[in-house]
This record gives C-alpha cells, sequence and structure tokens, in this order.
C-alpha cells in the first residue's frame, strides 16, 4: 500500500531536468547541423522523379530529355506548388508532362504528335515553361 501512495503522490515533471544547485545543463549547439528551415527549403527543392509508368511513356515516344527540359521541368513543378496546385500539365517546349507538384513526381508524359487531339481533364493547371 506505501508503493501506491508514493506512485500517486510523485510529481510529474516535465522540461528540462533540474540539476542540484538550480543549474540548468548547458545546451548542446551543433552549428554544422541544419536547421529545420534549410531541411524543409532542400526537400521543396528536391528534384523530380518519374513514375515508372510516365518512364515507359517517355520511352515508348523517345522523347529527349535533356538537363535544361529537366532543369526547366522542375521549375515548373516550383511554380506550380508557389501558387497550390498539385496535379499539374507543365509544357516544356514540344513536351506535356502530367505532374503531382505536391510530391515533384511525373505521372505521365506525351511529346510531338501525341499531343495533337489530347484532352487534359482532372488538373489543377498548367505551366507553360
Amino acid at each position: 500500500m506505501d508503493q501506491l501512495r508514493f506512485n500517486r503522490y510523485t510529481p510529474i515533471v516535465t522540461g528540462v531536468p533540474q540539476i542540484s544547485g538550480g543549474q540548468r545543463p548547458a545546451a548542446q549547439e551543433n552549428a554544422d547541423a541544419p536547421s529545420f528551415q534549410q531541411v524543409l527549403e532542400q526537400r521543396l527543392k528536391s528534384e523530380v522523379t518519374f513514375s515508372k509508368h510516365a518512364q515507359s511513356r517517355v520511352e515508348q515516344r523517345g522523347m529527349q530529355l535533356t538537363p535544361g527540359n529537366l532543369q526547366r521541368l522542375q521549375e515548373g513543378v516550383r511554380i506550380a506548388r508557389e501558387k497550390g496546385l498539385d496535379d499539374t500539365l507543365i509544357l516544356v517546349d514540344s513536351a506535356a508532362f502530367l505532374v503531382s507538384a505536391r510530391n515533384s513526381r511525373v505521372i505521365t508524359a506525351l511529346g510531338g504528335e501525341d499531343l495533337k487531339g489530347n484532352i487534359f481533364t482532372n488538373i489543377d493547371g498548367t505551366v507553360i515553361i
């Protein structure tokens, strides 16, 4: 019974533990560790990834993706994200990419003659780069 009373009346303390003499432990500062803001910005600037479906479409259609085109595609994703768009059609030269801007992921890709006569539905917006 004494054990029960002890547990019942033992205070629960949260926060920084007190050290005898009322001194607090020195905060551990690590200047090399990135801040939360830096990690968040790096994550938001992550490169565009292609779904398996989009990869197969690029290969089937013989689309040439140069580093310049990929950089422009990434810029389109950044613009779409800033505007609050998710499912976005991004047009880069004669190629169209349906992208989930939130995930920086290309869902499908069309190029050249494949663009003619197509209707894009269920998109939030279009970015022309």
